[in-house]
């Protein structure tokens, strides 16, 4: 990377894009919705079930100018989600202000390891024990989903949704090799936990990105 790429990039106007596609929301609140996703690299926290770890590094994934993906983006759907990879790695307040100019409503798929910035509409915070979310975020979370990937993770969800406001929907989700063992579990916690809800990962039933 050039300095020129450098000030670009730390200045939002340029992002490192693994892939952007047209597609169904698969998980969480607005599992079913029509979305386009734009999975930008670059991750540290380092889950060791993560399904994606191509987009771990950024330097392997081609930057593309922020706006422009967000014309591409709004072309096709007006709710976009920002996942990765971890999104808050990098200044997003160009990208944002382009899709909420082009209409769109804007949600992000983070662990909340990093500092936020955008201006984002939806916010999914997926905490890990490997790189615990910042403070901030807690708060300003509208939904919270904990990867089950065994007991403990129960016990994680449980301090995290202490820290998250009321208002906050709850979701457990198993981790997707695990499932066959890890959905009983999940069923039985939430029987005995109501406020929590079951996440499933739709997408992959349906075979779609």
């Amino acid at each position: 990377m050039d300095l020129v790429e450098d000030i670009l990039l730390k200045e939002g106007k340029m992002l490192p894009v693994m892939e952007h596609f047209y597609t169904i929301q698969g998980e969480g609140a607005h599992t079913g919705k029509a979305a386009y996703f734009i999975r930008l690299g670059g991750c540290d926290v380092g889950c060791h079930w993560c399904d994606v770890k191509e987009s771990w590094d950024p330097k392997l994934h081609p930057l593309m100018n922020a706006e422009e993906i967000a014309e591409t983006a709004a072309k096709h759907c007006k709710i976009v989600v920002l996942t990765g990879g971890e999104p808050l790695m990098w200044n997003l307040e160009v990208l944002t202000g382009k899709l909420k100019e082009l209409g769109c409503t804007v949600h992000i798929e983070t662990s909340g390891a990093y500092p936020m910035s955008g201006q984002l509409d939806w916010i999914t915070l997926s905490p890990k024990k490997t790189g615990l979310p910042k403070e901030e975020i807690y708060h300003k979370a509208h939904e919270l989903k904990v990867i089950v990937f065994n007991n403990n993770d129960l016990k994680f969800a449980e301090e995290q949704a202490a820290k998250v406001s009321e208002n906050c929907k709850l979701y457990l989700q198993s981790e997707w090799s695990k499932r066959e063992e890890i959905y009983p579990k999940i069923t039985d916690f939430i029987l005995g936990n109501p406020r929590w809800q079951a996440s499933v990962q739709t997408h992959k039933y349906l075979n779609i990105p």
